[in-house]
């Protein structure tokens, strides 16, 4: 894909896509709504953006799922250009466990299936959404966590856990669940898309899988990357699930980054009110904004600071979830200037959510007309 560049300090590049965002709609709209949070990815230079179920009501059948279909199509007939692909559930209630959905039912309406905010808990169930999936061709989106492991944690289960006596979530939460689907997928042939991986062992654990041949993609954020929990102040801006994790850990998501086990960047983009967020870390909801600042946080500290190029950028952040959902057509083409510095400030977010560890950093790159 060429990169135009004019003036010296314009790129013009394809659009961005994220494959996780949360835009509270139906159910919860004094978050966030389709429209608030498609406006957002629009003035961020997105194109498409992939949303998660965990709504009220879930979209776990075509009746609840038309509530937010209903919404996508007002949106865009307000003018809103940027297309929003719902996810359906993989459990009826989007529980992580009891009853599946009617896979085939949703599929032609819905990007893939999760139960994001849960994993899957039982083996046997997850095997047979991943049969039926695999039958029609639609990608399990998963969240890993297995809730035996979690006890009560909040943050990462390390060095600042232990030091402000905080309760942790370890780290094989994470990563022995998709051990386990990766062997399901496996077995049953199914496309397996693992949700914001957060540990080295789940990046080791996914580079075997796609080694073996498993149909095995994944994403992290640029909050894993940028930073690990000896960087959390006192403060609900820092508490998200999975939580940032160890410098080891966030060494080795950089090094899946660079090799190519790590296939996309996606945000997690996850708005809560100020008052949810100014709980601490012990009280406040788990979740961070991020779709305003993905795009300069990863071009001011990876690609100028040479760890990345700007080719592998746009591939992480737009080309390589176009192949791993299948979404046809040349992108729209859009322009980023990067040479002024900005500083990340909240107040201007179009997005309802305000929460960001990343408030006050300096950064380059945004998208102009």
């Amino acid at each position: 894909m060429n990169i135009l560049r004019y003036m010296n300090n314009i790129i013009e590049i394809p659009g961005l896509v994220d494959l996780h965002v949360h835009f509270r709609e139906p159910g919860f709209e004094y978050k966030e709504t389709i429209e608030t949070g498609a406006r957002a990815a629009e003035a961020a230079g997105y194109t498409d953006v992939f949303t998660m179920p965990n709504l009220k009501p879930a979209p776990d059948a075509l009746e609840t799922l038309q509530v937010q279909l209903d919404a996508i199509h007002k949106t865009e007939s307000n003018g809103c250009k940027v297309k929003v692909h719902p996810y359906g559930c993989i459990t009826i209630g989007q529980k992580g466990e009891g009853e599946l959905v009617d896979f085939k039912a949703l599929a032609p309406y819905v990007a893939g299936f999760s139960d994001d905010g849960r994993g899957v808990q039982s083996e046997d169930l997850m095997e047979e959404a991943m049969r039926q999936c695999a039958a029609i061709d639609k990608p399990i989106v998963a969240h890993c966590e297995v809730n035996d492991l979690l006890h009560g944690g909040y943050i990462h289960d390390g060095e600042y856990a232990r030091r402000h006596n905080h309760k942790g979530i370890c780290s094989e939460s994470e990563w022995r669940q998709i051990e386990r689907d990766i062997m399901l997928a496996k077995r049953t042939g199914c496309q397996y898309h693992v949700c914001h991986i957060s540990t080295k062992e789940s990046v080791e654990l996914i580079r075997q899988g796609k080694k073996e041949g498993v149909r095995v993609t994944c994403e992290t954020g640029p909050h894993y990357l940028l930073l690990n929990d000896m960087d959390i102040k006192e403060e609900g801006r820092f508490k998200m699930n999975p939580p940032l994790r160890s410098k080891a850990d966030q060494q080795a998501l950089i090094e899946g980054i660079v090799d190519g086990t790590i296939d996309c960047i996606a945000t997690d983009h996850a708005p809560h009110s100020a008052e949810e967020k100014a709980r601490g870390l012990k009280d406040s909801a788990f979740g961070i904004v991020g779709i305003e600042t993905a795009f300069p946080l990863m071009y001011t500290y990876f690609v100028k600071e040479g760890i990345i190029t700007l080719d592998k950028l746009i591939d992480i952040m737009s080309l390589n979830a176009r192949k791993i959902m299948r979404i046809e057509g040349k992108p729209e083409m859009k322009r980023f200037d990067i040479s002024t510095e900005w500083s990340i400030d909240p107040s201007k977010f179009l997005s309802k959510g305000k929460a960001t560890p990343f408030e006050g950093w300096k950064v380059v790159g945004k998208m102009v007309k």
